[in-house]
Order: structure tokens, then C-alpha cells, then sequence
């Protein structure tokens, strides 16, 4: 079992910045590929960025290539989702998950833990 917690969201006007972090427990940390997600009102859940467990193997969703940068501490247990030039429509729930397997996917049903989501709001 794995337990995650989010935490770095809140309000950010447009081009502004953010870090996210999901620190993790239970399971061996550096065994498992870890993900994020995010759901606006009213839409579905959609894959941000994903991370292999040792670090390499890197997927990003096109509409943040170049503007986000997914990374892991696994000394710390940790996983970071930097966030630049911020938009409106990055406005979300963004989730993390652990991955039930150590390679980077970009499918929800690829992550079988999930935190309890952070609020990112951008101002226009």
C-alpha cells in the first residue's frame, strides 16, 4: 500500500510559477513510477507528466512541454512538479499516483494510488 500526499498548490496570476510535491510511504519508493494528473471542472481526468522510478523515462502531456518539469527525490520520497509560465487554463485539481509499474506511463489505470489532489488556480 501506498499513501501519498500533495501539497504546493494555490493561486498564481497568468506566467506565474509553482511547485507541487507528493511526498509518499508505504511501499519502497524507488520501485514504482510516479505521475501526475489534473481534472478541471467539469472535465475528465487528464495525465500531466509521468517519471520511470529511477529517475529516466520522462513523458509529458504536449500542452506543458516546455513549461513543466517532472523530478523525484527518492532519498527524500518525493516527487516535484515544477510549473512555469502558468496559464488559466492550468486551472485544476492536480493529483499524483504512484505507478504499478517502475516505468513512466500516461494512463490513469498504469497508477493504482493516488493522492488526495492540491488546488491549482491561475488568474487572468
Amino acid at each position: 500500500q501506498v499513501q501519498l500526499v500533495e501539497s504546493g498548490g494555490g493561486l498564481v496570476q497568468t506566467g506565474g510559477s509553482l511547485r507541487l510535491s507528493c511526498v509518499a510511504s508505504g511501499r519502497t519508493f524507488s520501485s514504482y513510477a510516479m505521475g501526475w494528473f489534473r481534472q478541471a471542472p467539469g472535465k475528465e481526468r487528464e495525465s500531466v507528466a509521468s517519471i520511470g522510478a529511477s529517475g529516466r523515462g520522462l513523458l509529458y502531456a504536449d500542452f506543458v512541454k516546455g513549461r513543466f518539469t517532472i523530478s523525484r527525490d527518492n532519498a527524500k520520497n518525493t516527487a516535484y512538479l515544477q510549473m512555469n509560465n502558468l496559464k488559466p487554463e492550468d486551472t485544476a485539481v492536480y493529483y499524483c499516483a504512484g505507478g504499478t509499474s517502475p516505468y513512466a506511463k500516461s494512463r490513469a489505470a498504469d497508477f493504482g494510488f493516488w493522492g488526495q489532489g492540491t488546488q491549482v488556480t491561475v488568474s487572468s
